[in-house]
């Protein structure tokens, strides 16, 4: 998201597999698969309880595949990959102090994370002042790669700073177009939570949605820490809109869809990669049935690679779904991994004395194919695969609708 991916999730995957597997050295020994040589630690950040700790978990447990995956065979000789999970409780306060803690295990030589850009805002400085790389598996703002005059300057604020999902530069527009163009919805009431992922998302959708001919009846914002949208339901009622767009997230968005079908008026709700979560279902109820999403990537029936990540996701077994980012996470901490094995190899099979700042430099040449799509990274650290997907909640569960990417 982020602030904010993707390989699709079905109401059937979601339910996951068995057993949390441990991960990192507050809880256990995640990632280890064999023993000996050098040990490399990638650390996690993301919202591991809270509101959002479905998707937080999710990001986790896929990251702690890789590391066990990478281990097994053995893939960096003489290197053993292990994690170290901490919570930010989807905070930029606690995304900071993470940061500071990563930063001082030298054993750290990459860092998967956070899930939301907010997040990601207070964590970039201090890991580029360490030279200890970040890549991302659900920011999605552009500021964080192209610096905060990026719609007029694009300059990018951080080197050590990556990610795998692309951007509301382009999620915002895709989604403008199939409301506009597909669904032929041509009055939207726009709403979103402030922050950074959903106030950023909310912009570039009005902006597209416009410039295509629509019409913007009405805008709020609403309080992330209230599940209360009455007042909003009636005012989007009463402005005659054929659809509303929420930039946010799904612990309010679904409530949210709710209670403005409750009001009488019988729109979709539209949102970002941030709602695009099986707990969204689960929260709007029956009345949300033909809800859409976008989120980053293709369906995951359309990627042979996702398969082999949904089977070995379900033999690990975990017991959370890998949700949104569960691809995007896993090509991130294989980024990691890439760029590990190139200085490596490049050091006569050993970690030079600066890692941290070879491991960063690397990471920006790393390309493979991974679980979700050609995994590389352009100037600024974006992701270079830019597809996109529209989904709607069918049956109870989240429907391909469209893929593509932004024709702008």
């Amino acid at each position: 998201m982020r602030q904010r991916s993707l390989i699709a999730i079905t109401a059937a995957l979601a339910a996951g597999a068995l057993t949390l597997t441990a991960c990192g050295s507050r809880d256990g020994d995640g990632g280890s698969d064999s023993g000996g040589g050098t040990t490399v630690v990638i650390g996690i950040d993301a919202p591991l309880t809270g509101d959002l700790s479905a998707l937080g978990l999710g990001i986790k447990n896929s990251v702690d595949l890789a590391a066990k995956t990478a281990n097994k065979e053995k893939y960096v000789e003489g290197v053993t990959f292990k994690v170290e999970a901490l919570d930010d409780q989807a905070q930029p306060s606690a995304g900071q102090q993470n940061a500071t803690k990563f930063v001082a295990n030298k054993d750290v030589l990459g860092v998967v994370g956070p899930l939301n850009s907010s997040v990601a805002e207070s964590m970039q400085k201090v890991f580029d002042d360490a030279k200890l790389v970040e890549v991302s598996p659900a920011n999605t703002n552009p500021a964080l790669t192209q610096g905060p005059d990026w719609q007029t300057s694009k300059a990018r604020p951080y080197k050590s700073y990556f990610r795998t999902a692309t951007t509301d530069a382009i999620q915002g527009p895709f989604a403008a177009q199939y409301v506009y163009n597909d669904a032929k919805k041509k009055k939207v009431f726009v709403i979103d939570d402030k922050k950074t992922y959903g106030a950023g998302l909310a912009a570039t959708f009005s902006e597209e949605f416009k410039k295509l001919g629509g019409k913007v009846v009405g805008t709020e914002h609403i309080d992330p820490e209230t599940k209360d949208f009455s007042a909003v339901a009636t005012k989007v009622k009463s402005s005659g809109a054929d659809v509303v767009y929420y930039g946010g997230e799904y612990p309010q968005a679904g409530p949210l869809s709710k209670q403005i079908k409750a009001s009488g008026a019988k729109i979709p709700l539209v949102g970002g990669d941030g709602i695009y979560s099986a707990d969204f279902i689960k929260l709007a109820g029956a009345s949300g049935t033909g809800d859409l999403a976008t989120s980053v990537g293709a369906p995951v029936e359309d990627l042979p690679s996702a398969k082999e990540f949904v089977a070995n996701y379900e033999a690990a077994g975990y017991k959370e779904a890998y949700e949104a980012y569960g691809g995007y996470s896993y090509d991130s901490a294989w980024a990691i991994i890439e760029a590990v094995k190139k200085v490596v190899e490049g050091n006569n099979g050993e970690l030079p004395d600066d890692a941290r700042a070879k491991v960063t430099e690397a990471m920006q040449g790393v390309s493979f194919d991974g679980v979700t799509g050609k995994v590389s990274f352009d100037e600024f650290g974006d992701a270079t695969n830019k597809q996109l997907t529209v989904y709607s909640v069918e049956g109870g569960a989240w429907k391909a609708a469209k893929s593509g990417t932004y024709e702008g």
